[in-house]
């Protein structure tokens, strides 16, 4: 049953609410928040909403940049983290016109809503369900500067190898081998827990958690199935409790990539499927891994667009120092069943046919989800619409090891950008998929590539500690 407006007012009242904080969402995935006191807070405020300039957050030009923030009631959660009694509200951004506001079409959460009412549209299905999986490290310590004197980072994990000579530091977990350890080495169990029994709290539920293969302090946070819209919400609610619930066991977790060298990186696999009428699209129990054609027509349009895909998967430079083969992270353009080094993988556990399903293996958690979870199904679609058939395409099933090819056979697969500009160009070239329907405004697009160019550039320029390491002294 959704929340109204005297359910928000009835939540205030029996938990001495003092302040509303109303959390939006940037160009690039990030909450930034307004806050008012409870007590100015009524029916207006949720009819009204909060005005805020649109050009600060990498949407609007500044002549049309007012907006309206418009809360959604069914978000309403108390904020754990603040000391002063805090009521939390997400919502969608709204256009200021008379007489009516009317949705900011580059705004996140409206675009993943325009997603999903267009596979509405097409037939094809009436819900898509996801489950992503969080991957992150938690480190002791961390410092960083970029200066034209220094440049360099730290980090510090009480378990990590490099610790290993010294006596107070306790129990060490040898390099790529944190999978699933125990205690006394799995040292932040209780931080984790607490992560997941906030979540459950907040009304997202987890399915597990557990240490991940990086012995640096690499983890792992799954939830549970949810469908697409509400699932991206819930991934920025997931990154926000884990960051905040870090800080307070004195810790610092970042979902970055590729964060220490030679351990594995931290990647963001999103497992997806289609129903409509409640009843799955992707099962046949006569099909390839008992999916059905559609299933692999989706595929087929996500491997078709993942060189563009990755641009909004993976949106930055360190996004690419992670998909390196040896770690367990993708490079090949393929699919296959149980097989980690394919891009696409469909689980062989996935056996009842409500949970038949697939994985793309390359996205990473500095997306914007929004934009993430829209592009997949939008791909996925096109796929559907074009009958695009992964095998009859050439992209597998892989089903052997395809770290191990030899160079000869590696060279005959095509492989996923190696760079962020790989990955905007393909975007440039490759997008009328995602403008399909309105979904994408070309003109966010045309924002993000730009603005992500200008990273690209800024990065390249600066001197890298390793370059001293390799070219000072030639």
């Amino acid at each position: 049953m959704k929340k109204t407006v005297q359910d928000i007012m009835q939540m205030i009242e029996v938990n001495d609410i003092k302040m509303i904080d109303f959390k939006m969402v940037d160009i690039n995935g990030q909450f930034r928040h307004v806050t008012i006191p409870a007590k100015h807070f009524s029916e207006e405020t949720m009819r009204s909403g909060i005005g805020f300039d649109a050009s600060n957050y990498g949407y609007a030009v500044v002549e049309k940049s007012d907006m309206v923030f418009i809360p959604e009631p069914d978000s309403a959660v108390i904020d754990p983290f603040c000391e002063i009694p805090t009521l939390s509200m997400t919502g969608n951004a709204m256009i200021i016109d008379n007489p009516e506001n009317r949705p900011l079409a580059q705004y996140p959460r409206n675009i993943v809503l325009a997603a999903e009412q267009y596979m509405k549209d097409t037939g094809i299905a009436d819900t898509m369900l996801i489950l992503p999986e969080f991957e992150f490290y938690l480190f002791d310590q961390v410092g960083w500067e970029v200066r034209p004197d220094s440049i360099g980072m730290q980090i510090d994990v009480d378990q990590a190898i490099w610790n290993s000579g010294s006596e107070s530091r306790g129990c060490v977990v040898p390099r790529q081998k944190g999978y699933h350890v125990a205690k006394p080495f799995d040292a932040s169990y209780e931080c984790r827990s607490e992560m997941c029994l906030l979540l459950e709290e907040m009304g997202i539920p987890i399915k597990y958690h557990h240490p991940e293969v990086g012995a640096a302090g690499q983890f792992e946070i799954e939830p549970q199935l949810g469908q697409m819209s509400k699932m991206a919400d819930a991934t920025m609610m997931i990154k926000y409790i884990i960051h905040n619930t870090a800080m307070k066991y004195g810790k610092t977790a970042t979902f970055m990539p590729k964060p220490v060298m030679g351990e594995a990186g931290n990647g963001m696999h999103v497992h997806m499927l289609l129903l409509k009428d409640g009843e799955p699209v992707f099962s046949d129990d006569n099909g390839y891994s008992h999916l059905s054609k559609t299933a692999h027509y989706f595929m087929g349009g996500l491997l078709r667009h993942i060189a563009s895909l990755c641009a909004i998967t993976n949106p930055s430079t360190n996004s690419f120092k992670r998909l390196v083969p040896g770690f367990e992270a993708p490079v090949t353009v393929g699919y296959a069943t149980s097989n980690r080094s394919a891009v696409i993988r469909i689980p062989a556990y996935a056996k009842s046919p409500k949970l038949r399903r697939f994985e793309l293996r390359n996205p990473d958690a500095t997306c914007n989800p929004y934009f993430c979870y829209a592009a997949l199904l939008m791909a996925g679609l096109d796929g559907v619409k074009n009958q695009i058939d992964p095998h009859e395409s050439g992209w597998g099933p892989y089903d052997m090891n395809l770290y191990t090819l030899s160079d000869e056979e590696k060279a005959k697969l095509q492989g996923l950008p190696t760079s962020l500009d790989q990955a905007l160009d393909a975007l440039e070239a490759d997008h009328d998929y995602l403008t399909a329907g309105g979904v994408f405004p070309e003109q966010l697009l045309k924002n993000f590539i730009a603005a992500k160019r200008a990273e690209c550039r800024e990065m390249a320029a600066i001197p890298h500690p390793a370059e001293f390491d390799r070219y000072y002294n030639l």
